[in-house]
């Protein structure tokens, strides 16, 4: 016992978060284990060496899938392989850089020889400039626009702003819902807690014969204002699940009325869950929109489909959804 952690404390350990662990754990990265008279799942020696070599490579910017394949391959070849592949791919990167450096490097260089004329915001029109970057030439499939550096580009995503494109303002409608809270400590989280109470529910009431559109979300309820803060894990959660308005719900779950609202909505893109900084940044930013009162869902995105297939985990995707109402004038 002496050498087992629990989740909270390998996340604070090894600087990961807890959702972080339980997501590697839901894909079969790790395993933790049920201790006899011990009210939490913990993590053996074994798993937490798993996860410090899991925390290198995504620092090595190896993708999870690729881990996946170098823990599941006992072949030194094969492993070999994955990284030759990772390594190419970076030198091909290197490349590109090296040449957008060289670029801008010219461009410097022009700048200072002509430091002492009066340069006008067009000068990136000069035909001296013009030429120098007309006549670099990119090696084919080196570098493309977005994609050949996505990788590269996912290491600053976090440090950047959203931009208005990346936000949608949707509206959510008027629904009834079977609702399932959860507070206190849990082994996986509150979180997976009650959604696993609602998918029992789903799959219990056949709720998608009956209702094909439902919507399942979720929301930390944590704090009073319902407002979400990243980083601290979850004390207390409620997920949600639309359901017919005359259909019975047993307890422990509840039936409620949601009055619907609008909503800046975007793409969960890391399981750190940090784009929540970012959508309450853009809207704090904001010349036409503000913050509005109640709760900040998690809705888990093509719901019928995820639920028909088991709810995988690696399947799912989620909205962050985050209430807003137009400035007054």
């Amino acid at each position: 016992m002496d050498q087992m952690q629990t989740i909270s404390t390998v996340s604070k350990n090894l600087g990961t978060s807890s959702r972080m662990l339980r997501y590697y754990e839901q894909i079969g990265l790790i395993e933790s284990q049920r201790v006899e008279d011990y009210a939490y799942r913990v993590y053996d020696e074994q798993a937490i060496r798993r996860l410090r070599q899991i925390i290198i490579l995504r620092k090595l910017r190896v993708p999870v899938k690729q881990i996946r394949e170098i823990f599941s391959n006992r072949s030194a070849l094969g492993i070999i392989e994955v990284f030759e592949k990772n390594i190419r791919e970076l030198d091909e990167q290197m490349t590109a850089l090296s040449t957008v450096k060289s670029i801008l490097s010219r461009l410097v260089r022009e700048l200072q020889e002509k430091a002492n004329l009066n340069l006008q915001l067009d000068y990136l029109g000069d035909s001296s400039v013009f030429a120098v970057v007309d006549n670099i030439s990119f090696p084919k499939n080196t570098i493309q626009e977005e994609t050949s550096m996505e990788d590269l580009n996912k290491a600053n995503e976090t440090l950047q702003k959203l931009e208005d494109r990346d936000v949608r303002i949707i509206y959510l409608p008027p629904m009834t819902v079977a609702a399932a809270h959860f507070s206190g400590k849990a082994e996986y989280g509150v979180g997976p807690e009650a959604t696993g109470m609602i998918e029992k529910f789903v799959y219990e009431t056949e709720l998608l014969k009956k209702k094909p559109d439902a919507r399942g979300m979720g929301f930390d309820c944590s704090r009073e204002d319902l407002r979400v803060v990243v980083g601290p894990t979850p004390t207390a959660y409620e997920a949600w699940v639309s359901i017919p308005e005359d259909m019975e719900v047993e307890a422990p779950l509840a039936k409620k009325t949601f009055g619907g609202g609008m909503y800046a909505a975007h793409v969960l893109r890391d399981w750190n869950f940090q784009d929540w900084t970012l959508l309450q940044e853009w809207v704090s930013e904001s010349e036409r929109y503000e913050e509005a009162g109640g709760p900040c869902f998690e809705e888990i995105l093509n719901y019928y489909n995820l639920m028909n297939n088991g709810a995988k985990m690696e399947d799912t995707q989620i909205d962050l959804l985050l209430p807003i109402k137009e400035m007054t004038k």
